[in-house]
């Protein structure tokens, strides 16, 4: 997941850093929009506004589900199976 956030920073630095160089000034700047991105919390203060940048932050979100709302998916299913067996 880190590694995820910092590739998701960087790539959206590179992208956005002309369009608002205030929003994303710096890879750790960026930073706080991979986390927001990955973990689908978005507050939406700071959101791309290039079309590339808008297509880079739709992977990356797609991305943020699979890595990190899947697994916890499988998890509670693993959970509820083992209770109803238990019962």
């Amino acid at each position: 997941m880190l590694m995820m956030i910092f590739f998701a920073a960087s790539g959206m630095y590179f992208i956005e850093r002309e369009a608002q160089p205030k929003a994303f000034a710096s890879i750790p700047d960026a930073m706080w929009w991979a986390v927001m991105t990955l973990t689908t919390v978005g507050y939406g203060d700071v959101y791309p506004i290039t079309a590339l940048g808008k297509f880079f932050a739709a992977i990356i979100a797609t991305c943020g589900i699979a890595v990190f709302a899947l697994p916890m998916a499988i998890l509670t299913a693993a959970i509820l199976d083992v209770k109803v067996e238990d019962e």
